[in-house]
């Protein structure tokens, strides 16, 4: 029997960039021809969030504006256009929310670059609500024997990670540095990064962060506070580390990773800091070969794949879940640096 969909629904909102995040009741969207509805569970918290509300990336938010593009759940509702969902599946709304599949970069999978790009929780309501919509050919497929709360990370932060360790170009057996390791990405950077036969350095601090990136695979651990930091991790990895992932928004960390890196290695650039730059002497730059680049979340055939991992078991998301109405904690938490993995908000709380 289908689910009987209500009217209103509780919701985290903003009306202003950095103003009051209010727990309340909106009305449930209805899904345009080409979009799934779906009943949104569980949804994961990511630092775009945090930039999302605080307005400051250069990109303008939609206002008032429900955040989130973690979001994991059942659909309930299906536009007449659709045809690879139905009623009872389990779908994801991710930060892509849709493109227009024609332009360059769709028909190349470069769908993130499109200029009519529709992202949640920035220029679409996300999945801090309950229900949430998505266009179909975009919403992600999640498999019927997933646990919905450990799989909504995966949708963001597992996605992005998955697809920055293929734009590395590492090979298996090479070592694969990754800053702000402790955190939501960065612990699942280290399992993708395993998974796909690397070795890793986890880059972070604290005794809690050192534990769980060794638990989940790291074989080398190097505080950010240490004063001899790329000499560790150049003596480490016999060299330096063939690739480095950012995660950790930090400029300083980019600047620096430009030393240990690897000759011929590559530095990804995942996470994002607001307004910072990338600086790379440029002596240094030619001299070791160093590849910079950037990675922006994963096109719809990463998705797949990296959903793929958690699925066979080969990645974990490390998580707790609290109330959807307690974002407001976990964005303090989040602004402090204080969260260890990822914090997952059950919608019906």
């Amino acid at each position: 029997m289908a689910e009987q969909i209500p009217k209103t629904q509780k919701a985290m909102v903003f009306e202003e960039n950095g103003g009051p995040i209010e727990y309340r009741d909106i009305p449930v969207p209805k899904p345009a021809s080409d979009q799934i509805l779906v009943h949104v569970l569980y949804s994961g918290v990511c630092h775009t969030d945090l930039h999302a509300w605080k307005g400051d990336w250069p990109l303008a938010t939609k206002k008032p504006l429900v955040g989130g593009h973690e979001g994991a759940g059942v659909v309930v509702a299906l536009g007449e256009n659709v045809t690879n969902f139905k009623v009872g599946d389990y779908a994801g709304i991710k930060w892509l929310n849709a493109s227009c599949l024609g332009c360059e970069f769709c028909l190349k999978g470069n769908e993130s670059n499109c200029a009519e790009a529709v992202l949640s929780g920035y220029t679409h309501d996300g999945s801090f609500q309950q229900y949430a919509t998505a266009n179909a050919i975009h919403a992600a497929k999640i498999d019927k024997s997933a646990n919905l709360a450990a799989v909504a990370p995966i949708l963001c932060a597992g996605i992005t990670v998955y697809k920055a360790l293929k734009v590395s170009e590492a090979s298996p057996g090479e070592w694969v540095a990754i800053t702000g390791a402790g955190g939501g990405l960065g612990t699942l950077a280290i399992q993708y990064a395993r998974a796909m036969g690397f070795r890793v350095v986890a880059i972070d601090s604290g005794d809690a962060k050192e534990k769980i990136c060794k638990d989940l695979g790291a074989e080398v651990f190097v505080d950010f506070k240490s004063s001899d930091l790329s000499k560790q991790i150049v003596e480490a990895t016999s060299g330096g580390p063939h690739a480095v992932i950012h995660v950790a928004v930090a400029e300083v960390a980019i600047t620096l990773s430009t030393e240990y890196v690897r000759p011929a290695g590559t530095i990804v650039l995942v996470g994002l800091p607001g307004g910072a730059y990338v600086k790379s002497e440029v002596f240094t730059h030619v001299v070791k070969t160093i590849n910079i680049k950037g990675s922006y979340v994963g096109n719809r055939a990463d998705t797949a794949e990296a959903l793929d991992f958690f699925t066979r078991g080969l990645v974990k998301s490390p998580y707790q879940i609290v109330g959807l109405s307690e974002l407001n904690d976990v964005f303090k938490k989040m602004a402090a640096g204080e969260v260890v993995g990822r914090y997952v908000l059950d919608t019906s709380k």
